[in-house]
């Protein structure tokens, strides 16, 4: 953690970087005042419960977050079984993050639902009981299961957050999930909007009681699967805002090096690249732009090193912060 900032700061291991360098990435950062690393599970490109194993297992500190895991592609009950599995041999060091997928991947995986909100919920609401260590059934539009329980619960579940930008998404992680990871091109004017529906789903009406043919029945002790505390100390809701990272002298270059980063978070926000908020410039710029985003409300930034040589950004921008 930097001195005197009671935010977290993190870093992810970018889906194009060699698989094989997420080694030595992670015990480099490890070895830094940095919070936490995160892995990603876009597809085509890597799983991410193994690099998130390997994270784990090659760092002694760290947090490892996941972020995301599609729900199309993973099956509550597996997926409840490898995070319960990794939060048991790490302890408090595990946070997981699951969305909705890229609607276009999904189709072409053959994952494709009719309802990605309904999915997303009833998977959320599932997995984080099962985690609890209860006995789980659930007839709901997307997610059935039948007296389904972990054998091994953790002793304390991982958090499990959504990954999320729309209003209805953003609502729903609100309601059932413990954060929300919001994507890059978040800057500090979208992240307070952001926060508003995620609150107005956290005041939102209660979840339906099991066995009343709602959409995740448990029987374990805390009352079935209303929402509960979250990681941050306070047992808030936490946000994990992502960003990308680029730290250079010379404007010009560092204009050429953010801007095919620039026009895909464009592309996926659909704004102009030129409106895509990024940690990009001098590194006392970048880390200017970090602070912005955890005085709006991120508990959480996680820079995405744009280029081959990550670290030597990273490197740069925690000068700039520890220096402050």
């Amino acid at each position: 953690m930097i001195s005197g900032v009671p935010m977290r700061l993190g870093v992810m291991f970018d889906r194009d970087l060699p698989p094989e360098t997420l080694v030595p990435f992670c015990r480099h950062l490890d070895a830094t005042e940095v919070d936490d690393v995160w892995v990603v599970e876009d597809l085509g490109w890597t799983g991410a419960v193994s690099s998130a194993a390997t994270a784990l297992a090659v760092t002694g500190r760290i947090r490892v977050g996941i972020g995301i895991t599609p729900a199309p592609l993973r099956n509550p009950v597996l997926l409840a079984m490898e995070l319960g599995n990794l939060a048991r041999m790490h302890p408090n060091r595990l946070a997981a993050g699951i969305g909705h997928g890229v609607q276009d991947w999904m189709r072409r995986a053959g994952a494709a639902v009719p309802s990605p909100l309904a999915l997303l919920e009833e998977t959320v609401l599932a997995v984080r009981a099962l985690l609890r260590g209860e006995t789980v059934t659930t007839r709901g539009r997307a997610v059935r299961l039948e007296g389904m329980r972990l054998v091994h619960p953790p002793a304390v579940p991982p958090p499990v957050l959504a990954g999320v930008m729309g209003p209805r998404s953003l609502e729903l992680s609100g309601r059932v999930a413990q954060g929300t990871i919001l994507p890059e091109g978040f800057g500090p004017e979208r992240i307070a909007g952001a926060r508003e529906l995620i609150g107005a789903g956290g005041r939102g009406p209660a979840l339906p009681d099991p066995g009343d043919g709602g959409r995740a029945a448990g029987d374990g002790p805390e009352g079935g699967d209303r929402p509960d505390g979250g990681d941050r100390p306070d047992g808030g809701h936490e946000v994990a805002v992502f960003t990308h990272l680029y730290v250079g002298d010379d404007p010009a270059l560092v204009r050429e090096a953010v801007r095919p980063s620039a026009e895909e978070t464009a592309s996926f926000l659909g704004i102009a690249p030129d409106e895509a908020p990024m940690a990009a410039g001098t590194a006392e710029e970048a880390a200017e732009h970090v602070r912005a985003l955890w005085a709006a409300g991120a508990d959480t930034v996680v820079l995405r090193p744009i280029g081959d040589d990550p670290l030597v950004h990273v490197d740069r921008i925690l000068a700039a912060l520890r220096d402050r």
